[in-house]
């Protein structure tokens, strides 16, 4: 099973009731991001891509909460019967499937983390999805207010949950992920983003 468009946004305000914040603003802005670019990509589907990207964050709807939304949205989505969207839930956080590039401190309960460094090393065991890497960059390309570059992006999570040894390799490998998608859209991504120009040169 897979949510329609219509199911996803009422999920997201149902929780955006629950918790309100500037997350869901963003998870409206990666949604837009991830259509706009599927939609120039040659393999990935638009109205999945939308979907995933209104639900990425649905973990949230907890909080407030720092990264125990991963598991969270990983174990809400799963419930719903909607395992494709519980995977970007759990997936979206981790360009390398590795619990140690993580930025800030845990806050959920240690079986918690257990589990979901579990999940993750499962996750590990096999490449990628498209879909993954899709929500990955898309995560990253969302502000509350707007779309960004990766740069700003990168900079609003590093002050708002510090860095760790690992979060050069983890940048290294966001930054390549704009590079890859760029390849297969043909275009720079950032020119599929509306209002993210005027936004550089305000």
């Amino acid at each position: 099973m897979f949510p329609t468009l219509a199911e996803a946004e009422r999920l997201l305000l149902d929780a955006e009731t629950l918790n309100p914040g500037a997350w869901a603003a963003h998870s409206r802005y990666v949604a837009k991001a991830a259509r706009r670019i599927a939609e120039r990509h040659p393999t990935l589907d638009p109205d999945r891509a939308e979907v995933l990207g209104l639900l990425h964050d649905i973990g949230r709807r907890t909080g407030p909460n720092r990264d125990r939304h991963i598991i969270d949205g990983y174990d809400f989505l799963m419930a719903q019967g909607y395992p494709d969207a519980a995977r970007i839930a759990l997936t979206h956080s981790f360009v390398i499937p590795e619990m140690d590039t993580l930025q800030g401190a845990w806050d959920g309960t240690p079986p918690e983390r257990e589990r979901l460094t579990d999940l993750i090393d499962e996750v590990a065991k096999r490449p990628m999805t498209e879909e993954d890497r899709l929500l990955q960059l898309c995560d990253m390309l969302g502000l509350h207010d707007g779309f960004c570059t990766l740069h700003e992006r990168l900079l609003d999570i590093a002050l708002r949950y510090s860095v760790n040894a690992r979060t050069p390799d983890k940048w290294q490998a966001q930054l390549q992920l704009k590079t890859d998608f760029d390849a297969a859209c043909g275009v720079n991504v950032y020119a599929l983003l509306p209002g993210l120009t005027e936004r550089l040169l305000r």
